[in-house]
């Protein structure tokens, strides 16, 4: 049997939606003979801070939801494996935290059983607040830390699970904040640069240039596109900076078409309204964009910015749509809402929690674990931890086309060979 880890491959019959031929794809491939059937009741949720979800729907069975707040373990069962989960439920960013909560119960509903307890903290959107919660959901018994998201409240709890000899799985794309038992879920920017550079260059495009904000942030990316057109045997031949806190751009992008001879793509790292203020800066200062090829990064997997006539032709990086279609689907019906993009990592950090609290000899959340080459699988695709607590993932390139985004370039579908 492959080592290949599939988070999703345990699922089968209790998938919701359409997801089971998928998962079952990805079973049949990683794990011939894995038992894929598993079934248990669903996993305790936590009072104070879940809301119960809405009542099912047609294509929805009851038997299909997840589990409702006054869930319990049934009882002579005993104590189960219990993980933290850490996100902002009260604050500015409680909209965000609450999606990756609900996430996270679809997932287990889908994996978990009677024995796997997630135990939801309040970070309440700041490090005091996180490290609080780290210490809490350590008290309750907790052997992994989910989340949390943002970088300040991970570096705080990151000293409290290491005294405590546990590890993190952070939803953070700051690398600052990463290793020593801390392990990055999130969408990292190097991964991106690296995959749409290659992918231009195999399509001949060896000249590059980028405009980014003047920020910690644009410079990252100008860095990582050095480095990733190096890799590739290509060059970098333009960076222009630009205030963000500028009303526009305008100066930055005429500076950048005095050169457009030198170049064959151009990197906008940005998204949202940034990016569709920025992107048709271009063909006005007279960079032909049916010539020269326009690059993204993930911040562009938005419908808001596919909208934008000047990014037509544009590719980006990002997991095949097609993969989290079901699981956005059924999340809406359940919920009332569209999820925030970023919710299916709330279900991947979840869904792993529990594939890992089944391993053969009980629980088995080590770094050793986390950092197995095969990777993992995910709504989000293939990803693999490193030992510096970064990641891997292997991701597809969309363009984006007057009906929408489509794959160009399908993301892998495991790392044999790496």
């Amino acid at each position: 049997m492959s080592r290949l880890a599939t988070i999703l491959g345990s699922v089968l019959g209790r998938a919701p939606l359409a997801l089971a031929p998928f998962l079952l794809s990805l079973a049949l491939a990683a794990c011939q003979g894995a038992n894929l059937t598993e079934k248990g009741p669903p996993a305790q949720t936590h009072p104070a801070v879940v809301a119960p979800p809405p009542p099912a729907v047609t294509e929805a069975p009851l038997e299909n939801a997840p589990p409702a707040e006054n869930a319990t373990t049934p009882p002579g069962l005993p104590a189960g494996t219990k993980v933290a989960l850490l996100l902002p439920l009260s604050g500015p960013n409680a909209g965000l935290g609450q999606a990756l909560l609900n996430a996270a119960q679809l997932a287990l509903f889908d994996l978990g059983d009677a024995n796997f307890e997630l135990l939801p903290g309040d970070t309440k959107g700041t490090a005091e607040g996180a490290a609080q919660a780290a210490q809490a959901a350590i008290g309750q018994g907790a052997k992994l830390i989910l989340g949390p998201f943002f970088s300040a409240e991970v570096g705080a709890v990151a000293p409290v699970a290491q005294a405590a000899g546990i590890n993190v799985v952070a939803f953070s794309t700051d690398e600052h904040v990463a290793g020593h038992g801390v392990f990055l879920i999130g969408f990292l920017p190097r991964s991106q640069v690296a995959r749409v550079v290659a992918y231009a260059h195999a399509q001949g495009l060896n000249r590059f240039a980028a405009v980014v904000p003047d920020t910690v942030y644009g410079q990252t990316i100008a860095d990582l596109l050095r480095q990733a057109a190096s890799n590739a045997g290509a060059e970098v031949t333009d960076v222009e900076l630009y205030d963000p806190a500028a009303k526009d751009a305008a100066d930055t992008v005429r500076q950048l078409a005095k050169n457009s001879g030198n170049f064959d793509a151009v990197m906008l790292p940005e998204g949202g309204e940034r990016l569709i203020a920025l992107a048709p800066l271009l063909p006005y200062y007279d960079i032909d964009t049916t010539k020269i090829r326009l690059l993204g990064t993930g911040q562009w997997d938005d419908p808001h910015v596919w909208r934008e006539p000047a990014l037509l032709g544009g590719w980006y990086p990002a997991p095949d749509p097609a993969v989290r279609a079901d699981f956005e689907k059924h999340y809406t019906q359940l919920y009332g809402s569209a999820p925030p993009r970023i919710a299916t990592l709330g279900y991947d950090a979840t869904a792993l929690a529990a594939v890992l609290a089944k391993s053969a000899g009980g629980p088995n959340f080590s770094a050793e674990a986390l950092t197995n080459p095969d990777g993992f699988a995910g709504l989000d695709g293939i990803f693999r931890f490193r030992a510096d607590g970064l990641n891997e993932r292997g991701l597809a390139i969309l363009e984006i086309q007057r009906t929408g985004p489509h794959v160009i370039s399908p993301a892998p579908a495991s790392f044999v060979g790496e």
